[in-house]
């Protein structure tokens, strides 16, 4: 049972950040999202010295608030202070991780937080976190947290497919259209935001980053529609999560980073065999070209 828990974990966190991770990679701003994963460590930090209680929803104020302003700030640097978008958000999110991990180091005998367990997380540990009323055991805490923020983010999404799907694809032609650009973009960087909390207790922001990027970007090369990237990516992210759990059994390995492994694996294998822009496809083709062979 344990194991079920384990992989249904993976698995919610795996299509919370995907579902996110494609309208991010569509946009170009894949290191944005790495940005806000780590950025959001102040926030969390504040709000748990304001609540004392990590599962407060201010922990979830808080990293939103945070991740809008690492947004805001990555936009300012580029447009007003003429920076490289790559630049900016190198600048940005070291700035606001570097102060979450001082607050972490200042306040350590206050804040039930360690900077190795929103790096790394333990989703090992998930089915012993349980949630546990008048003697009625209803399973682990993070399972249902971070399946109840999964339901939301969908909501939201299906709510904002519209617009997201203009401002992703052509944002010059849903300006003209009146549609609120930035408005979108900072709802789309809020989900972010709440995914990255709720997630980094339990399998760390490396991962989450490795979610929010990997999965869609392998869909990517597969997908000639926005539809079939996102079931693409969900499909992806459930094979990471169940094969990294057992790879990581097998390897006595951390199960985390077993499942990120399992994606890149799948990114390799559609960047190599896709039929859209699939490596192997081109050196095949050059080869019939070859000017040692008839044309």
């Amino acid at each position: 049972m344990d194991a079920v828990f384990i992989i249904l974990t993976g698995t919610l966190v795996a299509w919370l950040c995907g579902i996110l991770g494609v309208f991010i990679v569509l946009r170009k701003l894949s290191m944005l999202g790495d940005a806000i994963s780590h950025a959001v460590l102040p926030g969390i930090v504040i709000a748990y010295l304001i609540s004392g209680d990590r599962s407060s929803p201010l922990l979830f104020m808080g990293a939103a608030l945070f991740g809008v302003a690492v947004t805001v700030l990555i936009e300012f640097l580029n447009k007003k202070a003429a920076m490289q978008s790559d630049a900016s958000v190198g600048t940005s999110f070291t700035l606001f991780f570097s102060i979450g991990i001082i607050l972490v180091s200042l306040l350590a005998s206050r804040v039930d937080i360690d900077a190795d367990c929103v790096l790394h997380g333990e989703i090992g540990l998930v089915p012993f976190d349980r949630i546990v009323t008048n003697g009625i055991d209803f399973g682990p805490r993070q399972l249902w947290i971070i399946g109840v923020s999964f339901i939301v983010v969908t909501i939201v999404l299906i709510w904002a497919y519209k617009g997201l799907y203009l401002t992703s694809f052509n944002s010059e032609f849903a300006a003209s259209l009146g549609v609120g650009i930035a408005g979108w973009h900072y709802l789309l960087m809020s989900s972010v935001s709440l995914a990255t909390v709720v997630s980094f207790e339990a399998v760390g922001a490396i991962l989450v980053v490795g979610f929010l990027v990997i999965p869609p970007a392998s869909a990517w090369l597969w997908s000639r529609r926005l539809n079939e990237m996102i079931v693409l990516t969900l499909i992806m992210g459930l094979v990471s999560s169940v094969c990294g759990y057992y790879l990581a059994v097998l390897l006595d390995s951390s199960i985390a980073a077993t499942m990120c492994v399992v994606a890149l694996i799948q990114f390799v294998i559609s960047f190599l065999i896709n039929p859209r822009h699939g490596v192997l496809k081109r050196w095949i083709y050059k080869a019939h070209l070859s000017p040692h062979k008839p044309i």
